[in-house]
């Protein structure tokens, strides 16, 4: 079973409801149809023209609240609960919606600030950040050609923590959405000091955070991408690696590299790149690219209701 099949399964399991903010676009509206004759989520479609009155204006009145202590005022949420982007995020905050998946029609960054100012960033984690889940297929590697690339999305340049931060969520990600134990790789250009820099030492603080934050997880670096995922490789670079050539996280050294290092994979080995979903937060809140496809919106919605179990 692929995981695209592996994740909708699992996501019909759940019956979790889940909100899309851009009825205006063709893709959504289309990809909510399937959603709802296949049963993989109840579906909530919104735009401008169905926003519940009363609701928007319960909704201004708790934005208000959370923003306050940022300057905002009352008729600066009522006019930001006209966003559907924004109702959306307050139905998942207020518990009307168990998550929300956008983005076909909004910024990564607009996506992201409403998640932020009405979800919330989860306290032990401290940032958000994005990641793909990608699906290679013929693929040896990883589980069964199954991978998580992070950071893809967010955070251009990750100091330490941030980077350790992000190799935990997204171990965390991996083993609720793909039932899988979490092998944590902390890429780089050199293998366990085969090389010097600046990137390197980052990289190093990152996994020492990484594993004083989250003891017993399974982690290492810093290791090129094919010390990382191809057993021979590690045998000959790094025969005491404790992932032994076998990760299944992929945690990229800043966001340049992640960015490109997912949409090579997507295109050259035509990968499924399902995401950017973001991590970090008290909910769960899936990105699209505006270029998305309307398998695309579907999966992002499955991933999105098994992450609220």
């Amino acid at each position: 079973m692929d995981i695209v099949t592996k994740i909708r399964a699992k996501a019909k399991a759940a019956q979790k409801t889940i909100v899309l903010p851009e009825n205006e676009d063709a893709r959504v509206r289309e990809a909510a149809e399937f959603i709802s004759k296949e049963g993989i989520a109840k579906i909530i479609l919104l735009g401008k023209d169905n926003l519940d009155k009363a609701k928007q204006e319960e909704y201004a009145q708790l934005y208000f609240e959370l923003r306050k202590p940022k300057g905002a005022t009352l008729d600066d949420a009522r006019k930001t609960l006209e966003d559907p982007l924004y109702y959306a995020a307050m139905m998942t905050h207020t518990g009307d919606a168990d998550g929300y998946v956008a983005g076909a029609s909004h910024t990564t960054p607009d996506v992201a600030r409403s998640a932020i100012h009405c979800l919330g960033v989860n306290d032990r984690i401290s940032i958000v950040s994005s990641c793909f889940l990608m699906g290679i297929p013929d693929c040896p590697y990883g589980d069964e050609g199954a991978f998580i690339f992070a950071d893809c999305g967010i955070i251009p340049d990750p100091n330490p923590r941030q980077l350790a931060c992000i190799a935990i969520s997204n171990a965390e990600l991996a083993e609720k959405v793909l039932g899988v134990v979490p092998r944590v790789a902390m890429l780089s250009y050199s293998t366990k000091g085969s090389a010097k820099g600046r990137v390197i030492d980052k990289t190093l603080e990152a996994l020492a955070l990484a594993k004083q934050m989250q003891p017993g997880l399974l982690i290492d670096g810093e290791l090129q991408v094919d010390a990382a995922i191809i057993p021979e490789v590690a045998e000959i670079k790094y025969p005491n690696s404790l992932l032994k050539g076998r990760a299944n996280v992929l945690i990229f050294p800043n966001l340049e590299a992640g960015n490109i290092g997912y949409k090579l994979v997507q295109r050259l080995a035509k990968a499924r790149a399902i995401g950017p979903l973001i991590v970090g937060l008290n909910k769960p809140c899936s990105d699209l690219s505006r270029g998305c496809v309307v398998d695309d919106i579907i999966d992002c919605v499955a991933v999105t209701a098994i992450r609220v179990q």
